[in-house]
């Protein structure tokens, strides 16, 4: 699905800026890494770490293929990640934003200036602040009334802008997450048929326990990033994160079990609140 209309500034530009990208036309064969799971005293230090690995990740990419592509998370956790970017001098001056393609690992059904939009939250801690053309925010059209047609927009405008052929899957140089206390991610929730969905990259979900709509990449897209980060923090994440990492593997009842990349790394930065239920502390 295509918008008749010209894009909405926020919208991005979904046309390719650089020749060199990264491009994937299947999932890997190679088994997932185990994950590289960093302990932190708080989310101030859990995020500058973080911020650390985002710089490092996108001096690499823009060395490599002249182009750094990230799918960010909503929430309260990144914001503070988001900040540190916009406002430490020194993480701000390393980073070639130009050269930055931001997506959205999900989004809120509401409009785009809605108080729990994520391009909203993410607009006003970091792109606003940033020497970063709005083109390269790449938002999902939630002004649209129908969820599924954002979200096939959202599928449209990943496959031109990776230049995918047909059931080919993007792979972005970052994916950041969160976790929520019932184990989700993004916005796959436990027991929604979101998560059994092996084709599309992008879907619409039907929350039911808190009566949304959310919009989300799918496992495929998340499992073939080179890397994915999960940021964590609160006691409240407790359990679920214990179960992530050291449960019985129920992804449908833990989403974020699934979250492991087939050619990637998976790494999890968590304040010690966190990490208080974890068999060992890493």
């Amino acid at each position: 699905m295509r918008l008749a209309s010209a894009p909405m500034p926020g919208r991005g530009d979904w046309s390719i800026m650089n020749a060199s990208i990264q491009l994937d036309d299947a999932a890997g064969d190679l088994v997932s890494s185990q994950p590289d799971v960093r302990v932190f005293p708080d989310l101030l230090s859990l995020s500058r770490a973080a911020a650390a690995e985002f710089v490092a990740l996108a001096r690499e990419a823009v060395q490599a293929r002249g182009l750094f592509t990230v799918a960010l998370s909503g929430g309260s956790t990144p914001r503070t990640l988001y900040s540190l970017l916009a406002d430490d001098p020194q993480l701000r001056g390393e980073v070639a934003w130009e050269k930055v393609h931001f997506f959205f690992s999900d989004e809120r059904h509401v409009p785009p200036d809605h108080p729990d939009n994520n391009y909203r939250m993410v607009r006003l801690a970091l792109l606003s602040r940033i020497p970063a053309p709005p083109s390269s925010a790449h938002r999902m059209a939630t002004e649209l009334k129908d969820p599924a047609g954002v979200a096939d927009e959202y599928e449209h405008g990943l496959r031109e802008f990776f230049r995918l052929s047909p059931g080919g899957v993007p792979r972005f140089d970052l994916v950041l997450l969160g976790l929520g206390a019932e184990g989700h991610t993004a916005s796959l929730f436990p027991g929604s048929e979101a998560l059994r969905e092996t084709r599309r990259l992008v879907v619409a979900t039907w929350v039911k326990a808190l009566q949304v709509w959310r919009i989300t990449l799918t496992f495929p897209v998340l499992n073939n990033a080179s890397e994915v980060a999960f940021l964590v923090s609160g006691a409240e994440k407790a359990e679920a994160l214990r179960n992530v990492l050291e449960g019985i593997p129920n992804p449908d009842l833990w989403p974020a079990q699934a979250v492991q990349p087939t050619r990637g790394r998976r790494l999890f930065f968590v304040d010690q609140q966190a990490a208080s239920q974890l068999g060992v502390i890493r």
